[in-house]
């Protein structure tokens, strides 16, 4: 429990240090920009990369990434449900907002670190499924609700797949399906980047925290955060007693469902013209409450 802690603690050691030197002026504006391409293209790939290079996957796991999938859908289908007397354009932002998980800069280096290489694996193909809902999906279905008009499949499918971690997530799983593995030189260049992922994830994460937003949307915030986590303790409870897989993936699974909102939901909730700071705020404090309930639960199940 200790090791866990120390670990843990790093982690929101490393987001504090990157918050604080971007409020002392020491990161500028661009620094979030930078460190996230960083991410995202270079060392969460290479991460992924090594740490699923010859692993063999059964063709059962495939379902994970239906889990991935079906999360998201039924988060938008809370959203629609819970906003049926409002506007079309209240119940865009709340469909928007609460679906799709940060897997690649937030619950990856948690599993890598905690679970291994069955944590990696399982969260590489949970994430191929979440992929289509936060990367485009979920916001074609909210621009048509707002709009009225039909969903834009083609926008939908280009933005996952132009996505280099998604990319990488479906050629490893292919890879290991068929039981071939990289040239050992990629895999040993790919694990010295991966290793720098959850250092360079975590201080992205807090260079980019931000509170805006006006504080009288307060209750939207708390109505959003209250159904997305609850709804997540019900996934997280059906995840880990209901499926058939084995400890190290149903504990993973239930890292998975407690992770934050998408990071690029308020960039999409600005191209649908709803509240941005409002958006943000929200995306920031999952953030918070993640980390309170995975190190939580990670001290619980390990």
């Amino acid at each position: 429990m200790l090791d866990i802690l120390i670990r843990a603690g790093c982690f929101v050691a490393i987001i504090i240090l990157g918050y604080v030197l971007r409020r002392t002026g020491f990161f500028g504006p661009e620094t979030f920009g930078v460190l996230s391409k960083v991410v995202i293209k270079i060392t969460l790939p290479a991460a992924i990369l090594a740490s699923s290079a010859g692993k063999p996957i059964d063709a059962s796991m495939l379902t994970l990434a239906l889990l991935g999938l079906g999360g998201g859908v039924i988060y938008m289908t809370a959203g629609w449900l819970l906003r049926q007397k409002h506007s079309r354009a209240e119940m865009a932002f709340d469909m928007l907002n609460l679906p799709g998980y940060n897997i690649g800069t937030f619950a990856l280096p948690f599993t890598q670190s905690f679970l291994g290489p069955v944590g990696v694996l399982t969260t590489s193909l949970f994430d191929v499924g979440n992929s289509f809902v936060c990367l485009g999906g979920s916001f074609g279905v909210c621009r048509a609700v707002k709009e009225g008009g039909r969903v834009d499949v083609k926008r939908m499918l280009k933005a996952p797949l132009t996505s280099i971690p998604f990319l990488t997530h479906v050629v490893m799983v292919f890879l290991n399906l068929n039981s071939l593995t990289p040239p050992k030189a990629i895999v040993s260049f790919a694990e010295i980047l991966g290793n720098a992922n959850a250092f360079l994830a975590m201080l992205m994460i807090g260079v980019g925290f931000k509170l805006s937003g006006d504080r009288s949307k307060l209750g939207a915030m708390v109505r959003i955060l209250s159904v997305r986590f609850g709804i997540a303790a019900i996934l997280a409870a059906c995840y880990y007693f209901l499926l058939p897989f084995d400890l190290e993936v149903r504990q993973t699974l239930v890292i998975l469902a407690f992770s934050p909102i998408g990071s690029a939901i308020p960039v999409f909730t600005a191209e649908l013209k709803e509240d941005v700071g409002l958006s943000s705020a929200i995306n920031s404090v999952a953030i918070v409450i993640s980390i309170v309930i995975i190190v939580t639960l990670l001290m619980v199940m390990l």
